[in-house]
């Protein structure tokens, strides 16, 4: 089941949010811990038993480094331990086959194994899992003794299949107490509606356009065609990740949960560094509070620093998929990164900042191009036509048919993606304090109207069947 669905919109939300607001404090976790259960259950019944599976274990871990905390030895053991069940758990259904396959073509041999499935989500409930444990070591939280409460923690519906990673430190007050309020209601129901139109206008129909280019050979592209494709696909990612985001957000605020921000307008970055500062936010502080500053961080050298950063970008890329370019797509950042940490940072500060944005947005849509191809050979066929390399032409009548047909949904979409909106919106509200035509005309009309105008079109496009799976369900 996905937020942007009738089923959901229609049926599945009202009705939880009618039992949840109408029984009594004590019974409201166990709402949403059955209808979470459900929502998973919905898309793949068999895998819900696996992250039942995956709360059990990792709630025994938790009471035994609680029961253990005096013996510091042994504590690191479970902790070793935990860490070591959930990637395993983590590595069967996410990399077996992906593994396998390399040795085959490694060693020259065929060893046989059955086409694994990967459970949807799993690397996000796995990490918040692994989450709750080390939090609990590390006295972030208080060890749940309550295993229905953990499992509505690792579960929540919201935030369930693809993030935000919410830490147990974040919501481990609030799973036993928490308010929902009339404006906690109407802010959590704003910020649903305009992730679903990021969704459903925006991501939707810029992943048409992409599919379209890329679909294609490069070789049969002219150089505009691939800028349009991998523009349209960079808005598609950003608005379709950060739309999943904003409806958990709002899901939970609705909820009486406070989930952090996942993304910042990570394309008015100046470079690499604060775009993964702004992109993905939840993924990029559990790497670097979980595995980055365990590892010594910029705390033992410059030789470990950049090991560290290494292994953490190596492992970003891993997480992000079973493939080779998955691999190399986070690499290709980590290199970024260390280039910038050692002596680009310094001097991109002294460039103009419309190139130190030229640069962050041309690396990144380089980035992008691998992390959207399926071979490395089609990434760097595509990027030689992007760069002129291809002996392809400039500009031919795929390019003006892309402009014409779907530039105005690309110029919306680079509007969005920047925080101008978001600027409007806050300075109607600032002036809607003094002035009684603001508040009336800029606020509570033009606003409301704005809204409700882009829940009608995101509800039209569900209804006609038009949908995408959101992109990151797959990891």
């Amino acid at each position: 089941m996905v937020f942007s669905s009738s089923i959901f919109l229609f049926v599945f939300l009202p009705i939880v949010l009618l039992a949840y607001f109408i029984v009594p404090r004590v019974f409201k976790n166990t709402v949403l811990l059955l209808a979470s259960l459900l929502f998973y259950a919905w898309g793949e019944p068999k895998f819900v038993l696996l992250m039942i599976f995956s709360i059990i274990i990792n709630y025994i871990f938790g009471l035994t480094v609680e029961s253990n905390r005096n013996n510091k030895r042994k504590v690191k053991i479970i902790i070793g331990l935990m860490v070591f069940f959930n990637l395993l758990l983590l590595g069967i259904f996410k990399y077996t086959n992906f593994i396998v396959d390399n040795i085959n073509s490694l060693l020259n041999i065929s060893i046989s194994v059955p086409d694994i499935p990967l459970p949807i989500g799993i690397s996000f409930f796995t990490f918040q899992a692994m989450s709750y444990v080390i939090d609990v070591y590390r006295k972030d939280g208080k060890v749940q003794r309550n295993p229905l409460n953990l499992a509505l923690y690792i579960s929540l519906f919201p935030q369930l299949i693809a993030g935000p990673i919410v830490r147990y430190q974040t919501v481990a007050e609030q799973i036993n107490k928490r308010v929902s309020d009339l404006p906690r209601i109407a802010y959590g129901v704003r910020r649903f509606i305009i992730g679903l139109g990021k969704k459903m206008i925006i991501a939707n129909n810029c992943g048409y356009i992409a599919d379209q280019i890329f679909a294609q050979n490069p070789a049969d592209m002219s150089t505009g065609v691939a800028w349009i494709g991998i523009i349209a696909y960079s808005l598609q990612i950003y608005f379709d990740f950060s739309a999943y985001s904003d409806m958990a957000i709002g899901l939970g605020k609705i909820l009486g949960f406070d989930f952090l921000e996942n993304f910042n307008y990570p394309y008015i970055s100046k470079s690499a560094t604060e775009f993964w500062r702004r992109w993905h936010i939840s993924l990029g502080s559990w790497f670097r509070d979980y595995l980055y500053i365990p590892l010594g961080g910029n705390r033992k050298g410059t030789f470990n620093t950049y090991r560290n950063l290494f292994i953490v970008w190596f492992a970003t890329g891993i997480w992000h998929g079973a493939s080779w370019t998955f691999i190399a797509w986070g690499l290709y950042y980590g290199f970024l990164i260390m280039i910038e940490k050692a002596f680009l940072g310094k001097l991109l500060n002294k460039i103009p900042t419309f190139l130190q944005y030229l640069y962050t947005l041309i690396i990144v849509m380089v980035g992008w191009v691998f992390f959207r191809a399926e071979t490395f050979s089609y990434g760097f066929s595509y990027i030689a036509v992007m760069f002129g390399f291809s002996g392809t032409s400039l500009l031919d009548n795929d390019t003006l048919y892309y402009l014409s047909q779907y530039g105005i949904l690309i110029a919306i979409g680079i509007l969005g993606s920047t925080p101008i909106l978001k600027k409007t919106f806050e300075l109607i509200e600032y002036n809607s304090i003094n002035s009684t035509f603001i508040r009336i005309f800029g606020k509570e009309i033009s606003i409301n109207m704005f809204l409700i105008i882009t829940f009608i079109i995101s509800v039209t496009y569900i209804i006609s069947g038009t949908f995408n799976p959101f992109i990151y369900f797959r990891f």
